[in-house]
C-alpha cells in the first residue's frame, strides 16, 4: 500500500493494530523502512526491565536468541498487512519453518536492535522470509523462516 510508505515511521500504536501481539510478547516498537510485498526494517528498543532478563541470565542479562528471531516473525508480519492492506490487520501468524538460525554476537540490554526482513517467496497465505538483527552495522543473528497467515 503505497499510502503506508508516506507514513513512517510506524509506531507502537499502529503496530498493535496490525499484528494480535501483546506486552510482554511484543517485540518490536516501530517500523522505520517499507517495501510493499518485499522488505521492511524494524526496530527494538532493548530494555533490562524486559521479563526475561530476570532469568536469562540474571548477572549477564542476554537476549534470548528465539526472542530475537520471534522480532523477526512480527516485523515480517507488519510487511505483510501493509502489504495485503485492512482485511490482514489482526490475522494470526504461525511459523512453518526456521532454518539456517545463526547466533552472531548477543544483544544485552541498552541495545537499539534494527530487524532487517526481506521476502523471498508467498504463495497464496504462505511466506517465506530472510532476517538479520543489526546493532549499529554489527551483525548479532540471522534466519531463514517461512509462516502462514490464518484467521483468529
Amino acid at each position: 500500500m503505497a499510502e503506508e510508505t508516506a507514513n513512517l515511521p510506524i509506531d507502537i500504536l499502529r503496530i498493535m493494530e496490525m499484528i494480535p501481539h501483546r506486552y510482554p510478547f511484543l517485540l518490536i516498537d516501530k517500523i522505520i523502512a517499507f517495501t510493499p510485498g518485499e522488505s521492511a526494517v524494524g526496530v527494538k528498543n532493548v530494555t533490562m526491565n524486559e521479563p526475561q532478563f530476570q532469568g536469562h541470565f540474571p548477572k549477564v542479562p542476554v537476549m534470548p536468541g528465539v526472542l530475537i528471531i520471534e522480532s523477526m516473525a512480527q516485523t515480517a508480519a507488519c510487511m505483510v498487512v501493509n502489504t495485503l492492506g485492512k482485511d490482514a490487520e489482526g490475522k494470526l501468524v504461525y511459523f512453518m519453518t526456521i532454518d539456517e538460525a545463526r547466533f552472531r554476537k548477543p544483544v544485552i540490554p541498552g541495545d537499539c536492535m534494527h530487524i532487517h526482513v526481506k521476502a523471498i517467496q508467498n504463495r497464496r497465505n504462505v511466506w517465506k522470509f530472510q532476517g538479520e538483527a543489526r546493532v549499529g552495522d554489527t551483525l548479532c543473528a540471522e534466519a531463514t523462516y517461512s509462516a502462514m497467515i490464518m484467521d483468529k
